[in-house]
């Protein structure tokens, strides 16, 4: 099963990056072209059934699967970045951490309006990251077709808040 592999392979690094947080390094993972194309496979599959018109990565290690999931959908991938990261005019939102806040951004004409966007990124803790993305693909007119992950922290709740903006939230694995 695609998600005990998925096990196997993330590292977990305690205190990091401050104490008491146990951060889930997925580099090993990245280092089995194997698994990567199953996790790719996987994530593909469970959007299907749904239509999908961009994939959204969130920087920075949304970036790695994100760009392979439309390719398998062959659909535009877009990138959504801390701020300060991309040249052209962009758009922006502000959000909390469960260690701090931060701002992302993404290009104001990278989303058009009525789109159906699939939302990625490696982990969802506490759904910040994830909800500003969605902000973003809002403030743009689009919508959230859904959202895909490697792996949930469950205990931070995250999925929690990003059902107010779709019910299609995906995890290959939870901690």
């Amino acid at each position: 099963m695609i998600s005990e592999e998925l096990d196997k392979a993330i590292r977990t690094i305690p205190d990091f990056p401050k104490a008491g947080i146990n951060f889930k390094d997925i580099t090993p993972v990245l280092m089995d072209a194997n698994l990567c194309k199953k996790i790719t496979q996987d994530i593909y599959d469970q959007f299907t059934d749904i239509k999908i018109d961009v994939v959204i990565g969130v920087e920075s290690r949304g970036f790695l699967f994100g760009m392979l999931i439309a390719q398998l959908f062959n659909i535009p991938f877009v990138t959504v970045r801390k701020k300060g990261k991309l040249p052209h005019k962009t758009i922006s939102y502000k959000y909390d951490l469960e260690y701090g806040s931060a701002e992302i951004e993404m290009h104001i004409d990278a989303i058009k309006p009525g789109s159906n966007v699939l939302v990625h990124d490696d982990l969802l803790a506490t759904g910040g990251t994830a909800m500003a993305a969605a902000e973003l693909v809002r403030q743009s007119g689009g919508n959230i077709a859904g959202f895909a992950f490697l792996v949930e922290l469950e205990a931070l709740k995250g999925s929690a808040i990003l059902n107010d903006y779709s019910k299609k939230i995906y995890s290959i694995t939870t901690y």
